[in-house]
């Protein structure tokens, strides 16, 4: 829904009490962040509006920022020409670091009627909570995913916090601060002196609780004072300036005390009924116990109502790497490639094992909070990482037998929807794994990839999943992507099988006892001697550059058909069914729907899904406490292998974005091609690494 057109769609859910009419389209400012804030202009236009500098005609509205300073000019003119003014705020999620850092705002919100922290005049999103109905069920079943899904991945409005630290011990009173001079506080109701009532009354109330005053995050960063400071603390009452988790300090806290801080939101989606000292737009709704209630509200709403009026209905959601509008849980699924970046990587890494055509991918997937630092072999890499406090990132081929590092160690390779083109080609990839355990095609060890696909999904986690295999699935989308024309096949159905490189770490460590492509057509061709077979040669091995090529009578002895530089996408829709070794192209097959039939140990295998005739770890399978294992479903795979274990890089924008946005980008978007640099030294590995292989032989 565009924001022009939103008031007045309130309006009509409204009965019409108080219609507020279509927003202007052409609106003035008079302020310069309107000029050079580009993402907020940018979620202005895409939601219909023209912003101009300077004096409104007849039609026209004024734009002002909340109840900035500055807004007063804007104030002054919408008045003298009885013009709308509109009122533009952040929305409830909005960045990593706080708005006076420079960083944009993932969405805002549009008000004609007033500004949510406003409680001396109403606003679009008071009418909302106020009138709406609240009682679709889709609405409310979005709602209660958004606040599960925002709790277990420790997101707030500021996400510079990291969820990995502990908090303080719990059993704590939390008194939350906010910044000197913020205009919710004194257009909430509230002043300096609420902050010293509520800290007494905490005290008052529990008066053998510990008191913890938790800052505000700008405040920490130096950017603005809060309201408490050393002077305010005693025997029991203590400053928190830590960056553990808001949410695990809520989960900690046996009460919770605020003005209108956001937190006091949080703790309403998280269980509590916080202490309200001010008229935030979350009190006054039955959810909190106000010390000064808003006159005009009183309805008793849910915490799933007032989440759906806050976070789905109000905003206008912003996507940035695709430019455009979009849902709450769009906004929430790139927010959260942003964040598990910044907090992967905010430590730093020393990068070792990494072929110099791929640092500069590497760089910018893991370079963007504190530059790489690359460093061969492991063992100096490891005594950088440990002088420097880094973590340390190895190609996970590259890992030397025995190697036992200091610094905590990520094994790098690339993901499962990696690139338009081969990596063997020197093809940047758009998504890349790490792992702290193991790798996902060593099934010697355990992988984090394994406790990903055994562990809970979070919540919407089964939906999105669905919904990102169907787009895979249209998009026609696959690892390398490459165009190909099908051969003449045999009608009716047929066996694919899928050659692999033969020198790949997948095969050495998974592969068992048929662990060459003329094993594994031998093995099909025996169990299928009926059988339509028809044999994909791997791409690496038909563009010269990896081992595993079979010859013309070898293959046609045991197959029906060779497709030769063909879509693999086409083959396993026209397959009935895919037997492999270990090949990735058995996880596509089975995203599609096809049986797949494994003779090694892939990640994909051991897990019910496929039917395993290969060394499968008996930990994917085995009782535990006399319980069987629990069956993950197809939807716990894909969440598991291409939603949790990967990160993504957008090629376009250069940021961190969800896999949704990679498959339209491998599907439709413009991917910059490899540098003339890089394809001249794509040939000259092709040509090496066939002559190695020969020498082999």
């Amino acid at each position: 829904m565009s924001a022009r057109h939103r008031a007045a769609d309130v309006a009509s859910d409204l009965n019409h009490d108080g219609a507020v009419g279509d927003l202007p389209r052409r609106l003035c400012y008079f302020n310069g962040g309107f000029l050079w804030q580009s993402r907020l202009r940018r979620i202005l236009m895409l939601a219909g509006h023209d912003l101009r500098l300077g004096r409104p005609g007849p039609g026209d509205g004024v734009v002002v920022w909340g109840r900035s300073p500055h807004a007063a000019r804007g104030e002054a003119v919408a008045n003298a020409r009885n013009l709308p003014l509109i009122r533009v705020e952040d929305a409830f999620l909005r960045s990593i670091h706080p708005g006076r850092s420079g960083t944009p705002p993932m969405g805002l919100m549009i008000d004609e009627l007033g500004v949510h922290f406003d409680s001396s005049a109403p606003s679009t999103l008071e009418r909302l909570l106020a009138r709406h109905p609240l009682d679709d069920s889709n609405l409310l079943q979005r709602a209660r995913d958004g606040i599960g899904r925002i709790r277990a991945a420790h997101l707030s409005k500021y996400n510079n916090f990291d969820p990995a630290l502990p908090p303080p011990a719990p059993g704590y009173v939390l008194v939350v601060d906010q910044t000197r001079g913020d205009a919710a506080i004194q257009y909430g109701g509230a002043s300096a002196q609420t902050f010293a009532d509520m800290l007494m009354q905490a005290r008052e109330d529990h008066p053998g609780a510990r008191i913890l005053i938790k800052t505000h995050p700008e405040t920490r960063a130096g950017l603005r004072p809060g309201h408490y400071g050393p002077a305010d603390c005693d025997a029991r009452t203590t400053l928190y300036d830590g960056l553990a988790s808001p949410h695990d300090l809520l989960d900690g806290a046996i009460a919770v005390y605020t003005v209108s801080s956001q937190l006091g939101f949080e703790a309403v989606l998280a269980g509590h009924r916080p202490q309200v000292f001010g008229q935030p737009f979350f009190a006054g709704w039955g959810l909190t116990t106000d010390r000064h209630p808003p006159a005009r509200r009183g309805r008793r709403l849910t915490p799933a109502q007032l989440f759906a009026a806050a976070m789905i209905l109000a905003p206008v959601w912003y996507d940035p790497c695709r430019d455009r509008l979009c849902s709450l849980e769009q906004a929430l699924d790139q927010l959260e490639a942003e964040v598990r970046a910044f907090r992967d990587d905010r430590g730093g890494h020393v990068a070792t094992g990494m072929r110099l055509w791929k640092r500069g991918a590497l760089q910018g997937f893991f370079g963007r909070e504190k530059a790489l630092r690359f460093a061969d072999p492991p063992e100096r890499a490891d005594r950088i990482a440990r002088r420097l406090g880094r973590g340390l990132l190895i190609w996970a081929g590259k890992e030397a037998s025995g190697f036992a590092p200091d610094a905590p160690v990520r094994r790098v390779e690339d993901g499962f929807l990696r690139s338009r083109g081969l990596g063997a080609a020197l093809v940047p990839p758009l998504s890349l794994v790490t792992d702290d355990l193991g790798i996902y095609y060593d099934p010697t060890r355990e992988s984090r990839l394994e406790r990903l696909i055994l562990s809970r999904l979070p919540p919407g986690g089964a939906t999105r999943a669905e919904a990102l295999r169907r787009q895979i699935i249209a998009a026609g989308v696959s690892k390398y992507n490459l165009p190909g024309a099908l051969p003449d096949l045999p009608e009716g159905g047929f066996i694919l099988v899928p050659g692999q490189v033969e020198d790949d770490a997948s095969i050495r460590l998974g592969a068992g006892a048929v662990c060459t492509n003329l094993a594994l057509l031998q093995s099909v061709r025996a169990a299928n001697p009926e059988a339509v077979i028809v044999y994909k040669p791997h791409p690496d091995v038909e563009a010269g550059l990896r081992p595993g090529a079979l010859a013309h009578d070898q293959i046609s002895a045991l197959a029906d058909a060779v497709a030769s530089r063909s879509d693999p996408v086409a083959l396993i829709e026209a397959c009935s069914e895919v037997w492999t070794m270990t090949s990735l192209l058995g996880f596509e097959a089975l995203i599609r729907g096809k049986a797949v039939t494994c003779l090694g140990a892939p990640f994909y295998a051991g897990w019910g899904l496929t039917r395993d005739l290969g060394p499968v770890p008996d930990r994917r399978k085995r009782a535990q406490d006399g319980h069987p294992l629990p069956r993950p479903t197809l939807d716990q795979l894909v969440h598991a292998a291409l939603i949790a274990y990967p990160r993504y890089l957008d090629p376009v924008t250069r940021r961190p974005c969800p896999p949704e946005v990679a498959v339209d980008r491998l599907a439709h978007g413009a991917i910059p091609a490899p540098s003339i640099a890089l394809r001249v030294l794509a040939k000259l590995q092709g040509a090496l690494a066939g002559q190695a292989w020969l020498w082999r032989q």
